[in-house]
C-alpha cells in the first residue's frame, strides 16, 4: 500500500516540535516574509535553522512557504530570502508565483520546489507544465473532486508529487485568491495579511437609501454568507488512498499548538491503522471523530471532494469555532521539585481536573494540585497570558506534552 506523507502546518518553533513529536512526516511553515500567512507569529532565521535541525534529526521534512503573488517591488527581497533558504536547507520550497519560482530555481536549483494551491492547479496539463519546468510536487487546488485527482494522477509522471488539502479552514476565495480583505481593509491577502472577510457578517443597502442596512437570511438561521464548515476528512482515508495523493496537508498555520497535537496524532494514528489492515481502521474510526473534535473547528464538512458544495457546507449562524477543549500549555520541563513549567495560555484553578495530551495516546486525567509562580510562591488561578508557572498535577508530565481542560455542555 502507498504510504502518503502526513504534512501539519507550524506556525511557531514550539508548534514545529509539537507536530513532529505528535506524527507528522513534515511540517510547513513561514518566514518573516513571503509567507501568506504575515499574522502568524512565523520563524526568525535562526527558529527556522533550529527546527530544520530538529525535524531532521526525527525523519521529517521541512517546506518553507514563499507563495505571494509579487509585485515588482518584491522581487528584491525575494532574492535575498531564498539566498537565505539556500543555506538554511529545507527540504522544499512552496511558491504560486511564475517568477517567484523562476527566482526560486536559479538560487536554489538543489532545493525542490512545490507548487501552491494558490497556482490554481486544476487539470493535468497545468501539472505536467509545472513538472516540466522542474517542480517536484504540486498543490492541488481545493475546487478539485477525488474522481478529478484521480484522473490527474492517471496522466502525470509517477515521479511528480500530488499534495491535496484533507483538514482545516476552507476559503471562500477560488484557491483561497481573495480581493475582499484588501477592498475593506487595505490589507492584501495575497500578500499573507488576510482580514478574514468571509467571516464578517453582511447586510444589503439599496442604493437609494443608504445607511439602511437589511439583514441577509438563510432560512432564518443568520446573515454569516460566506462563512465555511472546516474540511474533515478523517472518515474518508481510503477514498484518498485511492486517489493517489502523496501528502495528506492539514491547514492551520495560524492555530495553537493543541490543533497541531490533535491533528498530528489523529491522522498519523487513523493512516497507520489503514495501512496496517483497513478493517482496524474502520473499527476505530469513532475513536478518531473523537479525536479530531479535540481541536478548535466551525463543523465538518467534505469541501469538493465529493462534488459541489452544497448550503450544509457553510455555517449561517456564528463565525466562532466549536470548541471541545481548552488549550492550558505545553510542558517545557521540570522544577527542581518535579513540578511542570509551562507558559499557560488560558486561566486554570487549582483544584480543577485537566488532561494530559500524550505523543502516544495514553492521555491521563488528573488534578491540579497546585500553582506557584517563577519564584516559586503558590496562587490559586493562573488568570495571566503566558506567565510562567510551575504547576504540581500529580503525575510526570513530560516536555512537549500538552495540557488541556474538557469543557462541559451548558
Amino acid at each position: 500500500m502507498k504510504h502518503p506523507e502526513l504534512l501539519i502546518p507550524a506556525g511557531s518553533l514550539p508548534v514545529l516540535k509539537i507536530a513532529v513529536l505528535y506524527g507528522a512526516d513534515a511540517v510547513y511553515l513561514g518566514g518573516e516574509v513571503m509567507s501568506l500567512r504575515a499574522k502568524a507569529k512565523n520563524f526568525t532565521r535562526s527558529e527556522m535553522e533550529e527546527g530544520i535541525v530538529f525535524a531532521h534529526q526525527r525523519g521529517v521534512k521541512v517546506y518553507v512557504t514563499a507563495n505571494i503573488f509579487a509585485h515588482d517591488a518584491d522581487l528584491a527581497s525575494a532574492e535575498e530570502y531564498f539566498k537565505e533558504l539556500k543555506e538554511i536547507k529545507p527540504d522544499a520550497i512552496l511558491v504560486a508565483d511564475p517568477g517567484m519560482f523562476a527566482l526560486a530555481k536559479k538560487i536554489c536549483p538543489e532545493i525542490d520546489l512545490h507548487i501552491s494551491t494558490q497556482a490554481n492547479n486544476t487539470n493535468y496539463a497545468a501539472v505536467n507544465f509545472w513538472q516540466q519546468l522542474g517542480a517536484k510536487r504540486v498543490v492541488t487546488a481545493r475546487e478539485l473532486s477525488l474522481k478529478e485527482i484521480k484522473d490527474i494522477r492517471a496522466h502525470i509522471p509517477g515521479e511528480m508529487e500530488i499534495e491535496s488539502f484533507v483538514h482545516g479552514a476552507m476559503c471562500i476565495s477560488y484557491s483561497g485568491r481573495c480581493l475582499l480583505s484588501n477592498y475593506f481593509t487595505g490589507r492584501d491577502a495575497n500578500h499573507g495579511a488576510c482580514t478574514h472577510p468571509c467571516r464578517w457578517k453582511y447586510a444589503v443597502v439599496e442604493e437609494t437609501r443608504p445607511g439602511e442596512y437589511l439583514p441577509i437570511e438563510e432560512n432564518e438561521r443568520g446573515t454569516y454568507v460566506f462563512n465555511s464548515r472546516d474540511l474533515c476528512m478523517i472518515d474518508h482515508l481510503p477514498d484518498l488512498y485511492d486517489a493517489g495523493i502523496d501528502s495528506f496537508k492539514v491547514e492551520g498555520r495560524m492555530k495553537t499548538a493543541l490543533y497541531a497535537a490533535v491533528c498530528a496524532r489523529t491522522y498519523r494514528m487513523a493512516m497507520d491503522d489503514y495501512e496496517k489492515d483497513p478493517a482496524l481502521y474502520e473499527k476505530n474510526l469513532p475513536l478518531y471523530r473523537r479525536q479530531i473534535s479535540a481541536g478548535t473547528y466551525r463543523r465538518f464538512t467534505t469541501g469538493f471532494f465529493y462534488g459541489r458544495p452544497d448550503d450544509d457546507s457553510m455555517v449561517y449562524d456564528s463565525n466562532t469555532y466549536l470548541t471541545t477543549y481548552t488549550f492550558l500549555g505545553f510542558s517545557e520541563g521540570q522544577d527542581q521539585a518535579g513540578r511542570c513549567i509551562l507558559h499557560q495560555k488560558n486561566k486554570f484553578s487549582v483544584g480543577e481536573t485537566v488532561e494530559i495530551m500524550r505523543p502516544d495516546g495514553q492521555d491521563e486525567i488528573c488534578r491540579v494540585l497546585g500553582i506557584y509562580d517563577a519564584d516559586g510562591n503558590p496562587q490559586e488561578s493562573a488568570p495571566h497570558p503566558q506567565q510562567e508557572i510551575h504547576v504540581d498535577f500529580g503525575v510526570e508530565v513530560r516536555p512537549w506534552e500538552i495540557i488541556r481542560r474538557a469543557e462541559t455542555k451548558e
